[in-house]
């Protein structure tokens, strides 16, 4: 690829930005754990967290994060070590955050629903020493125990902050293992309450911000095997301060963010933990997100920043008697992870009268790369403009020269939030790094006013007959359709065309449509290699936690079902199966 140096960069973009952000932005040379310092040390009285009715001062907040840096130092924890955290979205999940940052060491954000393979397969790879879990996750902890470095777990029950029963909180998959599990303490096992039960670290462990791991942040896996991101200090002060820039001034006192989103996501924990204890919110914390909770806490506590992804957006709208809950407080929506159909947003804003805009980024990023103007000019299907002191480009997917404005091509992104690399990976990272540039993997193109558009993931296309079909433009015109409430598009084997479009659909509650109907409406829209093949319908669709559809996943149920059939066939049936392949 020819260098693309600063000055190559045309950054049409600029025009188009609030006149209020002054660039280039100055970034605190300091380690993120100061973020909080800071705030609670000018208002110490302000309510930090509101867990369930349950507050927390940024004073208290403060206090119990040095006292679980105080209890990790005791426990042998060393600069550098990597301590996992395997909660929802509590307080006990922000103390721990920053509890290891201030004692010097790596978090490593853990998802609470891993089972015990995947469990391992984390720990043993980040080489985390200490684990501060979920006691009712601990039955999947103990089982992936052997063969990690692993040498203490520090369980937590969120009875300690609830006034009522836990199973009131949890999917099914989390009450079969019991919302009462004991658990012995013992050379492996404490109790987080004796983690901080002494008194706290009062001088945090120095670290240079630029250089030093603050995170090792998993790839979700939608398309590959997860990868630990390296994230610094400095990367995660940088993606805040661009939001702080890039978010127009709240109407009225101290701001409320809805904490809907898991903080064990870099989504989650930026646009919403991160950020919000940067500006001193009040930080509104859901474990789960289930739409009746997620309505009474918008009624109650008044947020007026509501960072999501669309599946949320799109599970209020349907909510039967949601005009009956005042969700007037909600003054600004950025949505990622998935694209933002034009009904959706549109709904949404007639319910809240707020504004939501379409928003992107990835792990690799601290993870928020692009936004549409939240007070500016916005444009439907485009996730917005690169983020303050954030460059990008699109280039060719063949020789990596630079396209034109119009033309597709994988997307390029720099900028202070961009990672290190990936943790043990320096092949990988090189693959994905290069001239200081982060090579995205999406498909895209930029508009004359620089504004981005994702086709797709280059690892998600869909080759028919030798033409390039991009999910997510399917995805988009099924969507558009009054009967769909959501849609997924994968390639699956064809024996004429080397792969067929196949999409999983499902509809709206109450919607009647055939595939027949949806096929004629996609090929009045589409080119015909683009038209779906095959139309399944679904109650839903295989996600991760952040509401992003797992194609992967159902490109697996796609390869079982093949090979079911092929087991079960007739001999003469599997061999002219293969033939055709």
């Amino acid at each position: 690829m020819t260098t693309l140096d600063r000055e190559s960069i045309e950054r049409p973009w600029l025009r188009h930005y609030p006149t209020r952000i002054g660039l280039p932005i100055k970034y605190p040379a300091a380690p993120l754990y100061q973020l909080l310092a800071d705030t609670a040390n000018t208002h110490p009285d302000r309510v930090a967290l509101v867990f369930f009715g349950r507050k927390t001062t940024y004073s208290a907040l403060l206090d119990e994060v040095k006292r679980v840096a105080a209890g990790l130092v005791r426990l042998g924890l060393k600069k550098g070590d990597r301590v996992g955290i395997m909660l929802p979205n509590c307080p006990q999940l922000v103390a721990s955050y920053f509890g290891a940052l201030w004692a010097g060491g790596v978090v490593v954000m853990v998802n609470p629903l891993y089972t015990p393979r995947e469990l391992q397969l984390q720990l043993s790879d980040s080489g985390a020493r200490f684990l501060i879990a979920l006691d009712l996750t601990y039955p999947r902890v103990v089982q992936a125990l052997d063969g990690t470095p692993l040498e203490k777990v520090i369980v937590t029950g969120l009875q300690e902050r609830l006034p009522f029963p836990l199973n009131l909180l949890y999917p099914l998959k989390l009450r079969r293992e019991g919302h009462a599990v004991r658990v012995p303490e013992g050379p492996k096992t404490m109790r987080y309450s004796h983690l901080v039960a002494e008194s706290g670290l009062e001088e945090a462990v120095h670290v240079d911000p630029k250089e030093t791991p603050a995170l090792l942040q998993y790839t979700g896996g939608t398309t590959g095997v997860p990868k630990g991101v390296v994230l610094t200090h400095s990367n995660l002060i940088a993606n805040c301060v661009q939001l702080q820039h890039w978010l127009p001034p709240f109407s009225r006192g101290q701001v409320t963010v809805l904490g809907a989103l898991p903080f064990f996501h870099a989504y989650g924990m930026t646009t919403v933990m991160n950020f919000g204890i940067l500006i001193g919110a009040r930080i509104i914390l859901l474990p789960r997100f289930r739409v009746a909770d997620l309505l009474k806490a918008i009624q109650k506590y008044r947020p007026q920043l509501f960072p999501g992804v669309p599946t949320m957006y799109v599970a209020i709208n349907n909510y039967p008697g949601v005009e009956r809950f005042d969700l007037k407080s909600i003054e600004w929506c950025i949505s990622g992870a998935a694209s933002l159909p034009l009904e959706v947003k549109e709904t949404f804003e007639r319910l809240t009268g707020g504004r939501l805009v379409e928003g992107f980024g990835l792990t690799e990023a601290a993870p928020v790369t692009h936004a549409n103007p939240l007070d500016g000019l916005q444009k439907q299907g485009s996730i917005g403009v690169p983020m303050p002191d954030t460059e990008a480009c699109v280039v060719d997917l063949t020789t990596g020269e630079r396209v034109p404005p119009g033309a597709e091509g994988e997307m390029l992104v720099r900028g202070p939030q961009v990672m290190q690399g990936y943790w043990g990976r320096p092949d990988e990272t090189a693959d994905v790094l290069k001239d200081g540039w982060l090579h995205t993997g999406d498909v895209a193109r930029m508009d004359k006013d620089g504004y981005f558009y994702i086709v797709g993931r280059k690892k998600e296309m869909v080759l028919v007959s030798g033409f390039n079909v991009y999910p997510r433009e399917v995805e988009e015109v099924l969507h558009a359709h009054p009967a769909v409430m959501e849609a997924a598009v994968i390639g699956v084997p064809d024996r004429y065309q080397g792969e067929a479009v196949k999409a999983f659909v499902v509809l709206k509650p109450g919607a009647q449509c055939s595939p027949e109907e949806l096929l004629v409406w996609a090929r009045e829209r589409l080119a015909p290699y683009k038209v779906p093949k095959q139309v399944e319908f679904a109650s839903e669709l295989p996600k991760t936690l952040i509401g992003k559809v797992l194609h992967r996943a159902l490109k697996e149920q796609e390869a079982a079902k093949v090979s079911s059939a092929a087991s079960t066939a007739p001999q003469g049936a599997q061999a002219d199966n293969k033939t055709g392949a």
